[in-house]
């Protein structure tokens, strides 16, 4: 899961002005945004000075309370989205604590509501989401590799390479690597 660091640290610093942004354009302050979204003052204080690297669990969260997928917001902090999107444009977002690799494969395009994402999990990773970014949220899951749990509102379903589960999110969700192998899945993000 190796990313070019100075790659990496320009993400991380637009992702951290991003959010700053966000905040002040709705007018909240830390500790209102703090009681929204169930994250604590200091931490979205750091995340805004690109003091640390936003986990999966935290993006998701602030996504909620901004009412955007992940993939949009990750978008924001990116040029002007092409209609051809190379392999090698593609951006790359990684949560190495829980040992999560995420790649915008189709980012958000203005007049299209889908985005694909292609997902990996390291063995034992478990990344748990406490709501959705948007309510009904449609997702599609197709393992490209390995095995995957998906808990979707307490219902748990097991994937594996070929499998694909698809459905409306309304609350909480959990992503879990099966097995020794990494996990490679595909997930098409409809907005409602």
């Amino acid at each position: 899961m190796d990313v070019p660091s100075r790659e990496r640290d320009g993400v991380d610093a637009r992702l951290a002005a991003r959010l700053a942004e966000l905040r002040a354009e709705h007018g909240w302050s830390l500790g209102e945004l703090s009681e929204l979204s169930g994250i604590s003052r200091s931490t979205l204080s750091r995340a805004e000075r690109a003091e640390i690297s936003p986990t999966a669990a935290l993006l998701n969260r602030l996504c909620a309370v901004y009412k955007r997928t992940m993939s949009q917001l990750l978008s924001e902090v990116e040029a002007e989205p092409a209609q051809l999107v190379r392999a090698v444009d593609q951006a790359v977002w990684t949560d190495d604590d829980a040992g999560f690799m995420r790649w915008s494969v189709s980012p958000p395009h203005l007049g299209m509501r889908a985005e694909l994402v292609e997902g990996r999990l390291q063995p034992g990773a478990d990344i748990a989401y406490d709501r959705p970014p948007v309510p009904g949220l449609e997702q599609h899951i197709w393992v490209l590799e390995g095995g995957l749990e998906v808990t979707v509102q307490g219902e748990p379903h097991t994937l594996r390479t070929g499998d694909c589960l698809r459905y409306r999110l309304w609350g909480a969700s959990r992503f879990r690597c099966l097995g020794d192998e990494e996990v490679r899945y595909a997930l098409v993000v409809v907005k409602p």
